[in-house]
């Protein structure tokens, strides 16, 4: 059992009966008279639900076990996603709206760490931030625009939208939690004399 005021990103608790991950926790102090609140996102394990809700800092709060295990992505089939335990080569089955919008991503053999309850995965810690080679866009353009945009296509099928001086072939860096261009990957390319 925690307290409230403990709570931490990442943690897995139960409340009424329901198992939750932490998705996000904010303490706020006391004001005069007022006591001070904890705020809180869940994500119910089971449903996938989201959950804002507020807890008095002293409250009680049961906070579970997770075993997380490192494994290494095979492939994506359908809405599935399948992982191997790359010490037992025991391959399990992850939904895709565990892994989110990463499972679009995820190269073959990438290690990626998951989280299981109760021997059931519950999460998959992929980055926020992946690299993707675009493949098909308009031909780059230099404006005078900052917000001008077109549509590109990256390697695995995913359209975005891109500044206009990105080129097919380019590699650019994308924020999942938001589905949206960062900026473009500049390689150093050697000279060979």
């Amino acid at each position: 059992m925690i307290n409230a005021s403990e709570l931490e990103r990442g943690m897995v608790v139960r409340v009424e009966g329901q198992i939750y991950r932490v998705l996000e926790v904010e303490a706020k102090a006391a004001a005069a008279k007022l006591g001070g609140v904890v705020k809180a996102e869940l994500s119910n394990v089971k449903t996938g639900r989201l959950w804002d809700v507020h807890f008095r800092p002293q409250e009680r709060l049961e906070d579970l076990p997770v075993d997380r295990r490192n494994m290494e992505f095979l492939f994506r089939g359908g809405e599935i996603c399948t992982f191997m335990d790359p010490n037992s080569f025991e391959q399990i089955e992850v939904p895709a709206d565990i892994v989110g919008p990463a499972a679009a991503f995820l190269r073959s053999g990438t290690a990626v760490p998951v989280e299981f309850f109760e021997g059931r995965p519950i999460y998959a810690m992929v980055p926020d931030i992946v690299e993707a080679r675009v493949v098909q866009t308009a031909p780059p353009a230099h404006s005078q625009q900052d917000s001008a945009w077109k549509e590109a296509t990256l390697e695995n099928g995913v359209s975005i939208r891109v500044p206009l001086f990105i080129a097919s072939d380019d590699r650019v860096r994308v924020d999942l939690r938001t589905g949206r261009y960062l900026e473009r990957v500049h390689t150093d390319r050697k000279r060979i004399a």
